[in-house]
């Protein structure tokens, strides 16, 4: 397999990702002025590439739209899709929870970059803990997924109450979703990292793109295993 990647002075692409990772090459659109932006894409749209864009802004979509991309863009999720080949689908499902409705921006960015992966994705939103009957009402639903990634702020306790509910590894998300003491967070992380259920993962603050990139990795192996 050649490695290539693609020099545009101020960038380097990554046009072999997809091939040597089984991911798609992914674009962290914030920080890149709206003219860098449409410079990268415009090259992955060259050699036919699948991008996903996270945290892009409204006017660096309507920018890049403007010049004639094909790009599909979701303003909750911030997430931006530049079609091209499609990714193979995975084997299995995957299942986004949250523990409220606050949290779904972060929850989305995880299951639309799941589905541009090529992943099933089963949406199970506002279960948290401060009303359980809630996720008990949903568990058998979500115990039919491969993968869950649990999405919380506050006290970030939804991960470790599905991982003792559930068979499927839980990735857990903390949202800086939650008032001062939360601290942005980090109240959140440190719960989730002490997690007393086992098989618990955790993520960054508010990075449901890397746990849906982890769900995928797992959704692979898993698929191969199938094979």
């Amino acid at each position: 397999m050649a490695e290539v990647y693609s020099d545009i002075d101020f960038a380097k692409l990554d046009i072999s990702r997809s091939e040597r990772t089984g991911m798609p090459e992914t674009i962290y659109c914030a920080g890149k002025n709206k003219h860098q932006l449409l410079k990268i894409l415009q090259t992955f749209a060259e050699h036919k590439v699948a991008v996903l864009g996270t945290r892009c802004s409204q006017e660096q979509f309507e920018f890049v739209s403007s010049a004639g991309l094909d790009v599909v863009y979701d303003e909750m999720s911030k997430i931006l899709r530049l079609n091209g080949q499609a990714m193979t689908s995975l084997y299995g499902s995957i299942a986004v929870c949250t523990g409220g409705t606050a949290d779904i921006p972060v929850a989305e960015e995880a299951a639309l970059t799941a589905e541009f992966c090529g992943a099933e994705v089963k949406r199970f939103y506002d279960v948290g803990i401060a009303g359980l009957h809630r996720l008990l009402h949903k568990v058998e639903d979500i115990r039919m997924a491969d993968v869950i990634i649990a999405v919380a702020g506050m006290e970030g306790a939804l991960p470790s109450v599905l991982a003792g509910l559930v068979k499927a590894p839980v990735i857990a998300v903390p949202t800086s979703v939650g008032y001062g003491a939360s601290f942005g967070g980090l109240a959140p992380l440190l719960t989730m990292i002490n997690s007393c259920a086992a098989g618990v993962s955790v993520v960054n603050i508010d990075n449901g793109f890397g746990a849906a990139v982890q769900a995928c990795r797992i959704l692979n192996l898993k698929g191969k295993n199938n094979d």
